[in-house]
């Protein structure tokens, strides 16, 4: 019996797709996300499940390393494809699993399909290593993805940890500290991100832990695109092109902040173990973007909103964790929902739910947008101060002295967008 053959043809099928996305990429995610689902091509949740890598977005030289990374933990037979505008995306997709299929096939789709920006590297780097067989399997996903558990697990771990010495598998060993009543403990330093599952692209947190209890947390500048990489920040564009000048209908922009807290709910079910409602959540933000009618999608969204809102499990599994209140999230810069909602997890996805039920009656709203008056997803928009600025900065604050079990729930609670700090818009500002 072939063996090789029939592995190969088995992974051709149906291959489980690793979703790398960095920043300035969301749009070619959710159109990976939507093409995945129609294909029911499963999702990969760490290297060690997968057989396609699927980069989505520009060309970002710093996370260059840590995809490499993901790449040398995946198992052969695998592929890699990179796709950096959303028309690449079914492209890559195709490539991706000629690559995976027996050698007769990969021969006949050895020319690349017209140049599309991505394929080449990835239909190449996939060519040339497919095999992997001088390679080693994937250890469960350290090296800057981590999240072992998927969507069930909130203490993901991702990443060496910043130079100390590693122990098999990949983790750091842990050093020593003093903690709180003077008891010298074991420290861990243990990275989350940047390409972690149902978390925001490209973000970097670095925990410093001592047993399960954060102790210290930095937070890696967001990777910037070359200058002649095109990154977007996606769920602002109707604030960007209004602050251009550009008229735009309110619902436009009302449309767009509701699929955003979609997207944000999805990722954070996701975290919390509900599977079923994350998807739900992200095919009616599909249908918002897709321009779907209210009428069409006002029931289900009703009924989501509805159904998540009155979860006793989900409020018991998110009461009382990353607690800021409203005044001091506001002394911190932070504007938007997060500031509105006041409190814990609990209390900032009920707001999502909350400014979506406010949105529903305005889809078609053909009034033009003031930028002054409606928020973006996240907060005020301002390309010189990003709502999502702040709300990275209020991460340590608020993962300090927190369990690692619920440090994920927390940052999918914020999910700030590291797109809005790396758009061409916002770094030209910056640039002055």
């Amino acid at each position: 019996m072939d063996l090789t053959g029939l592995t190969l043809r088995v992974a051709a099928a149906r291959p489980h797709v690793l979703l790398a996305a960095v920043p300035g990429g969301a749009a070619v995610r959710l159109a990976a996300e939507r093409l995945l689902r129609a294909r029911d091509w499963p999702r990969a949740s760490t290297p060690a499940q997968a057989d396609l890598l699927f980069v989505a977005g520009p060309d970002l030289p710093e996370l260059r390393t840590p995809l490499e990374r993901l790449w040398r933990d995946m198992p052969a037979p695998r592929a890699r494809v990179h796709a950096r505008t959303a028309d690449e995306v079914e492209d890559a997709l195709n490539a991706g699993r000629a690559l995976l299929g027996p050698p007769a096939v990969r021969h006949a789709s050895a020319a690349p399909p017209a140049d599309t920006g991505g394929h080449r590297e990835g239909d190449h780097g996939a060519r040339e290593r497919h095999e992997g067989d001088d390679q080693t399997p994937g250890h469960d996903g350290h090296d800057g993805h981590g999240d072992h558990g998927g969507h069930g697990g909130h203490g993901g771990h991702g990443g060496h940890g910043g130079g100390q010495t590693e122990m098999p598998g990949g983790l750091p060993m842990a050093g020593q500290g003093a903690d709180r009543d003077g008891l010298t403990l074991d420290q861990l330093h243990l990275p989350l991100g940047p390409f972690l599952t149902d978390w925001p692209a490209g973000l970097t947190v670095r925990l410093v832990l001592q047993g399960d209890v954060v102790q210290r947390v930095d937070v890696d500048e967001p990777a910037r695109p070359s200058d002649d990489a095109a990154a977007e920040a996606f769920w602002v564009q109707p604030w960007l092109r209004a602050a251009s000048g550009e008229p735009v209908p309110v619902g436009e922009a009302v449309r767009r902040r509701a699929a955003a807290h979609l997207d944000s709910l999805g990722r954070l079910l996701a975290v919390a173990g509900w599977p079923a409602e994350a998807v739900r959540a992200w095919r009616l933000r599909d249908d918002l973007l897709s321009g779907a009618p209210r009428a069409a999608v006002a029931p289900r969204l009703e009924r989501f909103t509805r159904r998540v809102g009155r979860s006793r499990t989900l409020a018991w599994l998110t009461r009382g964790i990353g607690v800021v209140m409203a005044q001091k999230a506001r002394e911190a810069g932070v504007g938007g929902p997060a500031a509105r909602a006041g409190g814990d997890v609990t209390s900032r996805y009920r707001q999502w739910l909350a400014d979506i039920r406010r949105d529903l009656p305005r889809l078609e709203d053909p009034a033009p947008l003031d930028v002054a008056v409606e928020d973006s997803p996240r907060g005020p928009w301002s390309a010189e101060h990003p709502p999502s600025a702040a709300l990275i900065a209020l991460l340590p604050r608020l993962l300090e002295g927190a369990e690692l079990a619920a440090a994920r729930l927390v940052v999918a609670s914020l999910d700030p967008d590291p797109d809005e700090l790396v758009s061409r818009g916002v770094v030209e500002v910056a640039r002055g």
